[in-house]
């Protein structure tokens, strides 16, 4: 007969008067944790009591009931009740639902108050997100929402955005598949494909940092600091339908633009309307680009004007704001830290003199009427305005027949110039690379890649040149010994100069690469301290100091530096022959070798628009081989070549590796790393995807022989 199983009675519940119960002292809690006993009273009085009190009847000496109860679990409850009470806000005989347990039973006070507290399960993060985001859809503002739950509104923006990431994403993170800090990076972008591809992407990976998750993310964005959005302005771009993407968890600089399309054409529209204004002066051309190459006035004659004169309230202005600059300087001289509202006030008055200083110019007509005006952006997002500028073509010629008028008023064809005429607005455009083959074959780099990777390395190692006054005396004086005691066809009794190395092709970053800044830099401040007559020159050449003599040598020997490579041409009259190129190359590695260039420490990383995007699919490959190792470039194997080579890019961030035009050649005449290569050092501890095997591919016979690429034809 089976036997029936025995039924469980649960406790009794009933509505008690508060001032009826009193706090146990069986209750386990004794740290405070979680929410405040205010912020509770405080839900309480929106929400009601969600959960009854647990109470046991108190019994006097004898075990007769008293009619009080103690409450040895739901402590913080009763005290956010009591505070209630005491804020007037609840009546001290209200009734306050509660379950009476037995007070003769076999379960302790103890023993409830410690279940209730730890069987508990806390809410998932994830559940916490959707119900925000339930309540938002019902209805309710972030502010009600942040108010309902007494956390700052941001707080809510951040768990709506968590809300709001891929379905995909967030089974994931409910299953412990990433952390949630992987989360909230995947919140930077709304795009749900997109994350997904990304997640898929590094789920198996060593590392999948954060961070790394936002760079892919962003990768095809451009940064609201970049140059173009600040000339442009966010206002406008949103204006114009743009998407601003940005991250609620962590400083980011103002988001990423998602739309680049969209910037690039309004940033267009914007220089193009203000060099149409520009052209109402009457200049002759207007060359208009984001960016201008280093060296783009090279061969360009300069015409100066004068500062337009200053008003007298302009006058008026200066001298207040001069006066005052004095004043705080006088005032604060002593200070060893200035209160920050004065060194704000002192860094809006030196902007405000300055503004002053750079002040338009005025130009001769008659020089307008010849010259042209580059218009593009600064690096701190300023439109910049370079007036000025003679093409070869248009410098005017002299006259030598005596017959009567200027040089400016006589064009090259002897013409007069037009009084009134309209710029030519021409805006500059990247050429677009035909596509290489995807063939598995390795090719030799495209000729103007390689000519762009060496014109980075000749401006590197012209900064390195006038770095060292030693190497540039050497390499001078290695000049005029070969001219004076060497079989040598040069023209002149007895010459000797530093030919200006202008470079034909270049990428168009290499004007803002720390090379570049340097030798610019150094430049400047030489011309603000030469003088422009002969005389005065010669004497304060004279007067220079030993080691400042020797700075400004190896600063003018380092403009002669030449490591670019050319075609071989023997059979034109500008060309250059094969030994040429060849003993051009091998100085340029011994100086590199004598002045310790590292062309890594220098700047140069292999990014998509400088090499990676340059080159077939299996040049990409095996520079990652050789930077990051097999495993890494099987993982990227698969991918189309736009892709892969964004993909090594971040591969080869931090590797060190440099292609072969910017290595050193080897004393065996193959291509070595040294101090500009990239190679993988043995040792070197690196994850297992993306470490390489232990034994590299052997080249074929004859691959390596040759210490320089060959371009292709």
């Amino acid at each position: 007969m089976a036997t029936a199983v025995q039924k469980i009675i649960l406790s009794s519940s009933r509505d008690i008067p508060f001032n009826k119960l009193v706090l146990s002292q069986s209750n386990v809690r004794r740290v405070k944790a979680g929410v405040s006993i205010e912020d509770l009273a405080a839900s309480i009085a929106r929400r009601g009591l969600i959960q009854s009190l647990s109470v046991f009847p108190v019994v006097d000496a004898e075990g007769n009931e008293t009619g009080m109860f103690e409450v040895p679990a739901g402590g913080r409850r009763f005290r956010a009740l009591e505070l209630l009470v005491k804020q007037k806000r609840l009546a001290k005989v209200a009734p306050v639902p509660c379950v009476v347990r037995d007070r003769d039973g076999a379960i302790l006070p103890e023993e409830v108050s410690l279940a209730e507290n730890i069987e508990r399960a806390a809410l998932h993060p994830l559940d916490q997100f959707r119900a925000f985001h339930d309540m938002l859809t019902r209805g309710m503002t972030e502010e009600e929402i942040a108010a309902a739950f007494f956390v700052p509104v941001n707080v809510v923006k951040q768990r709506l955005r968590l809300a709001t990431v891929s379905p995909v994403l967030h089974e994931v993170y409910a299953d412990d598949g990433m952390t949630l800090e992987q989360l909230m990076a995947f919140t930077v972008s709304q795009d749900h494909e997109r994350q997904v591809y990304v997640w898929d992407a590094i789920k198996d990976a060593w590392s999948k940092e954060p961070y790394q998750i936002r760079r892919m993310l962003t990768e095809t964005t451009v940064r609201a600091s970049d140059k173009r959005a600040v000339f442009l302005g966010i206002e406008a771009y949103e204006a114009a339908g743009g998407v601003v993407m940005r991250d609620l968890f962590q400083a980011d600089d103002g988001g990423w633009l998602q739309d680049v399309g969209l910037l690039d054409r309004l940033v267009a529209d914007k220089l193009k309307a203000e060099a149409e204004a520009i052209a109402t002066e009457g200049w002759k051309w207007i060359e208009v680009a984001v960016s201008f190459p280093y060296d783009a006035v090279r061969g360009l004659h300069e015409v100066s004007g004068t500062p337009v004169d200053l008003s007298a309230e302009e006058q008026a202005t200066i001298e207040a704001l001069t006066a005052e600059q004095v004043r705080l300087e006088a005032e604060y001289q002593d200070a060893d830290e200035l209160p920050d509202e004065i060194d704000e006030r002192m860094g809006e008055i030196e902007t405000a003199l300055a503004a002053f200083d750079d002040r338009q110019e005025h130009f001769d007509p008659a020089d307008i009427a010849i010259a042209g005006v580059f218009v593009s952006i600064d690096a701190n997002g300023s439109l910049s305005i370079d007036r000025g500028f003679v093409r070869p073509e248009d410098v005017p010629q002299v006259r030598t027949d005596g017959e009567e008028g200027s040089e400016k008023e006589i064009e090259s064809d002897g013409t007069a110039s037009p009084s009134v005429q309209r710029a030519v607005i021409t805006i500059g455009g990247q050429p677009v690379e035909p596509e290489d083959d995807e063939d598995d074959s390795i090719k030799p780099l495209p000729e103007r890649l390689v000519i762009e990777l060496t014109a980075y390395r000749t401006l590197a190692l012209r900064n390195a040149v006038a770095e060292n006054p030693y190497i540039a005396m050497t390499a001078l004086l290695h000049k005029l010994v070969s001219d004076n005691f060497m079989t040598r066809m040069y023209t002149g009794a007895m010459e000797a100069g530093v030919k200006h190395i202008f470079f034909p092709v270049q990428d168009e970053t290499l004007k803002d690469s720390p090379s570049a800044r340097a030798v610019q830099e150094r430049h400047d401040a030489w011309a603000a301290d030469i003088p422009k007559d002969d005389d005065a020159l010669w004497d304060w050449l004279a007067g220079l100091d030993d080691a400042s003599r020797m700075k400004l040598l190896a600063h003018c020997v380092s403009y002669g530096v030449n490591a670019l490579y050319e075609r071989p041409n023997p059979h034109s009259a500008g060309g250059v022959s094969q030994h040429t190129l060849d003993m051009r190359l091998a100085q340029a590695d011994r100086l590199t070798r004598a002045t310790g260039l590292d062309l890594v420490e220098a700047g140069w990383r292999p990014t998509f628009g400088n090499y990676l995007n340059r080159v077939t699919k299996p040049r990409i490959l095996e520079a990652v081989r050789e930077g990051a190792g097999d495993r890494a470039a099987e993982l990227i194997g698969h991918l189309k070549k736009g892709d892969m080579a964004k993909e090594a890019e971040r591969l080869l961030a931090d590797s060190g590796w440099v292609p072969e035009p910017l290595r050193l050649a080897g004393v065996d005449g193959d291509s070595a790393a040294g101090a500009d290569g990239g190679s993988e050092a043995e040792g070197a501890e690196l994850p297992d995807f993306l470490s390489a095997d232990d034994e590299r591919e052997t080249p074929a016979d004859g691959e390596d022989d040759e210490r320089h690429l060959v371009a292709a034809e």
